[in-house]
């Protein structure tokens, strides 16, 4: 049996048990995939849930909000992703720690999934966390030409700005008396935030600034038809969805914690019946 696990907070109804399970039953290996959520959201916490999954002979588990940026210190080795990022969501539990960012690799394949070698232009990201940082660095292999970054938390979004730059990558921070102009300028949309999830709905946009732009993404993928989406969609963006992202690093980090190579061409659409997924947003 192969232990895989997620540690996070807010993550009863996460799909990422059944995904990994399924992988497993497609490639002839028994997996097991539990839910695991720390008392609080400090560092004390999170490394006592982690030091329990290794004592209980876990082979790796993904990590989730709001541990991204924190797991990266409990890491023996990262790989490229991690060090561009500066988060991650997937460590594997050897006798040392290894760290890998599928967000990062998950969303441009996700990207690419839906709008093939289009240019990502100009975007405004919301949120600055681990999952937004990922994203960031991503669109600027899909051919971002700059990333405007709003955050509530200012620091943050200047850290990532800061990031950004001295990887060569453009990047500013916006405020939030610029955002409407940010957003009318923006090729593409980005939701990096956890409004929308079904613990915290809304939209982080007003609706009156979609229109005009090409595209839009949202990590948020519980539920999958969120305020954000169904707004752009309604405007005529095409959409990256945040099942797109679910998938395609749920793949990379099953990847990486079995050493299984899996081929994507027709799971989507497999996982969306598995899953009694209707959507007409990501159909």
């Amino acid at each position: 049996m192969i232990k895989l696990g997620l540690i996070g907070q807010s993550i009863a109804k996460s799909r990422s048990p059944s995904l990994h399970i399924m992988l497993g039953e497609i490639h002839g290996h028994a997996v097991s995939y539990e839910l695991h959520e720390p008392r609080d959201a400090g560092p004390e916490a999170f490394a006592q849930t982690l030091a329990r999954l290794r004592d209980e002979g876990y082979r790796g588990c993904n990590v989730t909000f709001p541990y991204k940026q924190l797991a990266v210190s409990h890491a023996d080795r990262v790989n490229e992703a991690v060090r561009l990022v500066g988060s991650t969501n997937t460590l594997v539990l050897d006798e040392e720690i290894s760290a890998a960012n599928t967000d990062y690799t998950g969303f441009i394949r996700g990207y690419r999934h839906r709008l093939g070698d289009s240019a990502a232009g100009r975007v405004l990201l919301l949120g600055a966390g681990g999952v937004g940082r990922a994203v960031a660095f991503g669109v600027f292999e899909l051919g971002a030409t700059e990333v405007q970054v709003f955050d509530l938390n200012q620091a943050g979004a200047r850290a990532l700005s800061d990031s950004l730059n001295a990887a060569g990558c453009k990047a500013s921070v916006v405020s939030a008396e610029a955002l409407a102009d940010a957003a009318r300028s923006a090729d593409g949309l980005v939701n990096c935030t956890p409004v929308g999830h079904y613990k915290t709905p809304g939209n982080p946009l007003p609706t009156s600034l979609f229109g005009g732009q090409r595209w839009a993404f949202d990590a948020v993928y519980t539920p999958l038809d969120t305020e954000f989406l169904t707004a752009a969609h309604g405007q005529g963006l095409k959409l990256v969805s945040g099942f797109d992202l679910f998938i395609f690093q749920g793949i990379d980090a099953f990847e990486i914690f079995t050493g299984v190579q899996v081929d994507p061409a027709d799971l989507p659409a497999r996982f969306k019946q598995a899953f009694d997924i209707r959507s007409e947003l990501i159909a």
